[in-house]
């Protein structure tokens, strides 16, 4: 046998039957599927279909169908061999030695898969038993219901050396197989293999046909090594050339693309991690991917592009997120094609899509996808966003890097835009003020902040070089001008995507606005500072939704561990703590405290209250923080369980779960703290 079953598996997942098929017949969209004029009988009205999914076409005129293999050769008049050879040339794929144990290794391939699943029923086998309670409670904690741990396949390893090893051997698998899977540590300096995965939650990886091919394991002892470990090249397994999610993600872009409206749940989105892929799909992004424990690679980026013409790269917004995010972009340049790009989403400074999608949900999320960024924004942004461009010098290097960039686009069409679009910046960019002339004269003020030209002022800076943007835009596509606006966060608020993203909702506040009672819990500590000399690990212990408030609530306490006098005169210790809140840049977080309470009756949170009345009000609203927190992780188990069995007591808890929020938020409108230590009436609650 020439052609292993695996290389051919290989062979059709590289091209797609419309990509084959389309390169001899003119094929349109027709909801999930293609058509087109059969190429065997003269038609005038299309009767041949592709189907990328089924992976197979059909001709109604003429009765014919089959795979990519049968097309070449009905279409070529080619045998097997040649049709294969053809289409391995086309996928760029080498052609698999001829040897006499081409068939031995093909079967041992097919043991190895056995292998394989017989560890990831075992590894799940133990998340369900007594030994996996602590791995159960990591994964709670991580809000990972007991449904999607079965979804997933997840699984728990014990923290013993020979474990797995005698599970596979008492179903007669050999050491030396359990060896080339992965699953063994071996080598000349150890005398007995053991188990690779020990005390670790498991992750099963599974080819574009489902099949376990590896694992990853996310230590539960935070004194470890490797914090994450993913099992070694294999003849299953090359890291490179695969995706966590990879099968059902693909199923779930085909499907979303036979969709005549497709929204931010139905694109292709790669994040970082397993623990995020997880997250994104509960949250309802079903065709969510990551790689492997490595930077994209450009075998990974093809398998995307067959999925999606511009998937969207998640990263979180940290100095590294960035990082990744230029690294990937450098990747694709050169493989950008007609409709195949990339765009990129950066998410709020210290936060992940998990956090993201526990903290405000599938709507914050799609605040930040839909603020993606094109791959030309992106790296036009790194080039030009870092440094004064007052002398035609360095204006001049400014373009040279830009039309560098460009020429590493191998596609000539491409290229051909790239540059227009990228000229236009430029001239949009140092285009003098007041009209006079055009090209790259003169001054620049319609573009950069930090020059001395004329349109410049020498006195404004603006970010680091390699960062994005963090304030509004200063750089309008299609040289369209754009205001010029300073952070809106303050120095090391969030590294955001984009200028759309900056002044989108989730970034002002208005559909993820700081709610009322996180902001009087912070007006408390802000007007009574005396609050973290008693309650300080109950303040650090809060669970706040908005990111700011966290923010914030670090700063207030890394503000009170500096100053030593916090227990004499009150009054001026919290003058003294705003002074250095705003000294940290962090006037716009104060002000988004105040808008957030719309009322003043809650006299307990305000400046002029009594220490017992303050109290008082705390106390109450600290109770209903953590009541009407337990309840809203209750009402999303609730609304996930509806969702999978639409039985009566699954509604009956959703509406019992609904009720007790309902009676929270009526409390909380009753907390006045109006007390008689303050001169007012007590109400108590």
């Amino acid at each position: 046998m020439r052609f292993t079953p695996q290389f051919l598996d290989e062979l059709k997942a590289r091209l797609l039957v419309s990509e084959v098929v389309g390169r001899r017949v003119k094929l349109k969209k027709a909801g999930r599927e293609w058509k087109g004029l059969s190429p065997f009988q003269q038609e005038k009205t299309p009767s041949f279909f592709v189907n990328d999914e089924k992976q197979a076409w059909f001709d109604f005129s003429s009765g014919k169908n089959g795979s990519i293999f049968d097309f070449i050769m009905q279409t070529d008049g080619v045998d097997f061999p040649e049709a294969v050879e053809r289409l391995a040339a086309m996928a760029g794929l080498a052609l698999p030695a001829a040897t006499p144990d081409a068939a031995r290794q093909e079967q041992r391939r097919r043991s190895l898969y056995d292998v394989m699943e017989l560890a990831a029923t075992y590894f799940a086998d133990n998340l369900a038993s007594r030994a996996g309670a602590r791995a159960r409670g990591y994964l709670a904690d991580r809000g990972i219901l007991p449904s999607t741990q079965v979804k997933f396949r997840i699984g728990f390893a014990a923290n013993e050396r020979y474990a797995l090893k005698e599970h596979l051997g008492s179903h007669g698998v050999p050491v030396g197989d359990m060896i080339e899977a992965g699953l063994l540590s071996a080598g000349d300096d150890i005398p007995v293999p053991f188990d690779k995965f020990r005390d670790r939650v498991m992750f099963p990886i599974t080819d574009i046909r489902g099949r376990v091919i590896a694992f990853g394991g996310r230590a539960l002892e935070k004194d470890v090594a490797a914090k994450y470990l993913n099992s070694p090249e294999t003849p299953l397994f090359h890291k490179g050339d695969n995706l966590y999610n990879l099968a059902t993600a693909r199923k779930a872009a085909h499907d979303a693309a036979g969709k005549s409206t497709p929204n931010s749940a139905a694109a292709v989105i790669v994040v970082e991690g397993y623990i995020d892929v997880i997250a994104m799909v509960t949250a309802g992004f079903a065709a969510t991917v990551a790689p492997l424990g490595t930077a994209l690679t450009e075998n990974q980026l093809q398998l995307l592009w067959k999925m999606a013409d511009e998937p969207i790269l998640c990263f979180d917004g940290d100095r590294a997120g960035q990082k990744a995010a230029f690294r990937a972009a450098d990747l694709a340049l050169p493989h950008l094609k007609p409709g195949k790009s990339l765009r990129f989403a950066l998410l709020p400074e210290g936060q992940d899509p998990d956090d993201l999608a526990r903290a405000g949900g599938r709507l914050a999320i799609e605040e930040v996808i839909g603020a993606a960024r094109p791959l030309a924004d992106l790296l036009w942004s790194r080039e030009s966003e870092g440094g004064s461009f007052a002398t035609p010098e360095r204006r001049a290097a400014l373009e040279a890097r830009i039309n560098e960039l460009s020429g590493g686009i191998r596609d000539e069409v491409v290229r051909r835009y790239y540059r227009q679009d990228w000229a236009e910046r430029l001239r949009a960019a140092f285009a003098p003020q007041g009209g006079f002339g055009g090209g790259f004269g003169g001054g620049f003020g319609g573009g950069f902040r930090g020059g001395a030209g004329r349109g410049g002022d020498s006195r404004r800076g603006f970010p680091p070089r390699g960062g994005f943007p963090q304030g509004g835009g200063r750089f309008a596509p299609r040289g369209q001008p754009s205001g010029l606006s300073s952070p809106p966060f303050g120095r090391g608020a969030y590294q955001v995507a984009s200028p759309d993203l900056a002044s989108s909702p989730i970034m002002r506040g208005q559909r993820s606005a700081m709610s009322r009672r996180e902001a009087l819990i912070l007006q408390s500590l802000l007007h009574h500072p005396w609050l973290l000399h008693d309650h300080l690990e109950e303040i650090a212990a809060l669970e706040f939704a908005h990111p700011e408030a966290h923010r914030l609530r670090a700063a207030i306490i890394a503000a009170f561990a500096q100053d030593h006098h916090h227990g004499d005169d009150p009054a001026g210790h919290a003058e003294k703590l705003r002074a250095d809140l705003v000294k940290a840049g962090l006037s716009e977080q104060l002000q988004r405290v105040e808008r957030a309470i719309t009322t003043s009756a809650v006299w307990g949170a305000g400046s002029g209250a009594a220490r017992e009345d303050v109290l008082s009000t705390w106390q109450q609203l600290v109770a209903l923080h953590r009541q009407s927190h337990s309840l809203l992780r209750e009402l999303k188990d609730a609304e996930l369980a509806l969702g999978e069995d639409g039985s009566e007591a699954n509604n009956a808890w959703l509406n019992d779960v609904k009720a007790r929020l309902s009676e929270v938020e009526g409390t909380e409108a009753l907390i006045e703290g109006f007390g008689e230590s303050s001169g007012r009436f007590h109400r108590s609650v």
